[in-house]
């Protein structure tokens, strides 16, 4: 299923001529009272044409913004394919996000139309398009029969649908203007340090970072009649809107998950060649994963912990002697198998991207036969700038560049990245785009290097650097995978900028908190234990116990126990899932300070 992605000048040019070889063969598929169901290319053809039309309609031309606001579903991708079919630009935006959030981006990318797909969405919405100047209508995917007192003009998706679905018309002359350069999405960036800034991506962008999605998996996809993907990571979020392409062209059939509570249980039912996700999820795989060992037999527990020393001892290149390649098949059958079986059986990669991914983590789960690709990029570069490839996989790397990227190492370490794959700008903000798109290169803020076989390193980041009050940097993000990892603690963040030592933040892993909580006769909420001075000691003998292979100024001193999680609802962690470090300080500089 192979194809050439620097042939199409533009998205929609490829959507529609792969709609005419695949036909009625199945495209997208949702859950629809408890099963899933498909809709064919032809299916989804006809759709994008339906909306386009009734964008044009309502007035959007070429160049207009407009808003997508839903989770993953058939409806995101022929949205996202309509809008750009008339030379219109998509703007993505999270299901998570708050009231304040849709405003800055109705009102800062000038949207004239906002596309929602629920009744508890439009609530958050409505006000924000409301409040706006050019945002007016709002076309609605759940036809409830909900009303609303906004003075907003609502549309619902399947009367437009019905309405142009007898409708002949052509688009080929205005799909024939788009071209690669031309934007097709802004996409917002999470906004870790404060607002966020709108990404323009062009369609060459993303086309060429599917050609570098090809070739790394092409060895896997060979010979494939049938391709399975199961979509989670929100199609917001630019790793995940750019791999829609991707499976698109190579007409792979994407299954839409029901969220992270189904989400294993999805991989069971659909049988996924790939997926992707973010690093978070694999810690909480890896969390999972250990604690429902802990209830396993004695004998369960020595056959899986043969599997991982044997499994880790086959990543990192040693010998296995006789004895142990013949037990190390047989847990390939025993343990492997089984574990590959609980997420479907069929699974050929596993893509992490967003973060780092946590080395234990990744050895852990590779050891486990899991084929676990760790890659590196950004909203900015569209987003892929390399990825290991699942011939020779190196988890203290993100791999060897993608096809046609550029990078080289700046004299401060800083990774500089060029090539089709990088952005437009941002949209609006010209400061921002010549701080971080200088003469053609992204300065990513990430600090890098090559090691001796190509594969790209990331080893600090530049922005998130601590530097103490002897004016050593430290990097908060590698002291804290060590302590996340940890199945006591379920979070942590780091504070010392100009500090003598470091201290933290930490939440402590709900279940162990409980569970002990029980144990000791405690009352079992977190507000109450993490008051505990018993508790306290337990936690602190775990920071002691990371401490020891930490060197000297990386050592955590002091922390305090908070009883909740850093979220995306309270504003601690963006739509990405990292952790807003500047929202974290204003909560608990004043008790951080106090550990001083």
């Amino acid at each position: 299923m192979s194809i050439n992605f620097d042939n199409y000048q533009n998205i929609v040019t490829m959507f529609f001529e792969k709609s005419k070889t695949m036909k009625t063969k199945p495209y997208l598929w949702k859950k629809n009272n408890n099963i899933f169901e498909s809709l064919s290319w032809e299916d989804v053809e006809l759709a994008v044409k339906s909306i386009a039309r009734s964008l044009i309609d309502l007035g959007i031309l070429k160049g207009d913004r407009v808003v997508i606001l839903s989770e993953n579903r058939p409806e995101w991708q022929i949205a996202d394919l309509a809008i750009m079919s008339i030379g219109a630009i998509t703007v993505p935006v999270y299901t998570t996000s708050t009231t304040a959030d849709y405003s800055h981006v109705i009102n800062h990318s000038g949207a004239r139309c906002m596309i929602i797909s629920s009744h508890e969405l439009c609530v958050k919405a409505l006000p924000a398009v409301e409040s706006s100047n050019d945002c007016k209508n709002v076309i609605k995917i759940n036809d409830d029969g909900k009303s609303y007192s906004n003075p907003v003009n609502i549309l619902q998706w399947n009367d437009l649908i019905k309405h142009q679905e007898k409708d002949n018309y052509v688009f080929d002359e205005e799909i024939k203007s788009i071209k690669r350069t031309d934007t097709a999405c802004i996409i917002y960036t999470s906004g870790t340090g404060g607002n966020p800034k709108g990404v323009m991506l062009s369609h060459g962008a993303m086309l060429s970072n599917c050609t570098g999605a090809q070739i790394l998996l092409k060895n896997l996809l060979e010979g494939m009649d049938e391709i399975k993907f199961l979509s989670w990571l929100p199609l917001s979020h630019s790793y995940e809107h750019t791999l829609q392409f991707f499976t698109l062209g190579i007409g792979a059939q994407v299954y839409y998950s029901e969220g992270i509570d189904k989400l294993v249980v999805n991989m069971g039912e659909v049988s996924p060649h790939f997926m992707t996700a973010v690093p978070r999820f694999y810690d909480s795989l890896h969390t999972r994963i250990s604690q429902g060992l802990k209830k396993q037999g004695k004998l369960s527990q020595t056959l899986f912990a043969a599997t991982l020393r044997l499994g880790k001892k086959k990543y990192n290149g040693e010998k296995l002697s006789f004895t142990e390649n013949f037990t190390n098949s047989i847990l390939d059958k025993l343990v492997r198998r089984k574990v590959n079986k609980r997420f479907g059986g069929s699974l050929k990669a596993l893509i992490s991207g967003g973060s780092a991914l946590n080395f234990e983590v990744g050895l852990y789960l590779t050891a486990l036969g899991l084929p676990l690709l760790q890659g590196y990029g950004q909203t900015e570069t569209a987003p892929v700038v390399s990825a290991n490839p699942p011939e020779k996989v190196k988890l203290d790397t993100v791999g060897p560049l993608f096809h046609g990227v550029k990078v080289k190492i700046a004299d401060d370490g800083e990774i500089l990245v060029s090539g089709e794959n990088v952005m437009n700008g941002y949209w609006n903000d010209t400061d921002a785009t010549s701080k971080t798109l200088i003469n053609g290169w992204i300065h990513t803020g990430d600090i890098g290097e090559f090691d001796e076989e190509d594969y790209l390193k990331i080893t600090d980041r530049k922005k998130d650097i601590l530097v103490n009050a002897g004016g050593d940097n430290i990097s908060p993000s590698r002291v804290e995978a060590k302590l996340d990892i940890e199945p006591e603690i379920a979070q942590s963040m780091l504070y010392g900028d100009f500090k003598n030592y470091l201290v933290a933040v930490i939440v402590p892993d709900k279940d162990f908190a409980l569970n002990w909580a029980k144990e000791n006769s405690k009352d079992q909420n977190l507000e109450s234990i993490v008051k505990e001075d018993d508790f306290n000691k337990i936690i602190k003998e775990v920071v002691n116990r990371v401490n020891k292979n930490l060197s000297v100024i990386e050592q955590v001193r002091k922390f305090i126990l908070i009883d909740h999680e850093f979220t995306i609802e309270n504003s601690m962690m963006t739509p990405s899932m990292k952790v807003r470090r500047f929202v974290v300080k204003d909560k608990y500089g004043d008790k951080l300070e106090k550990l001083y």
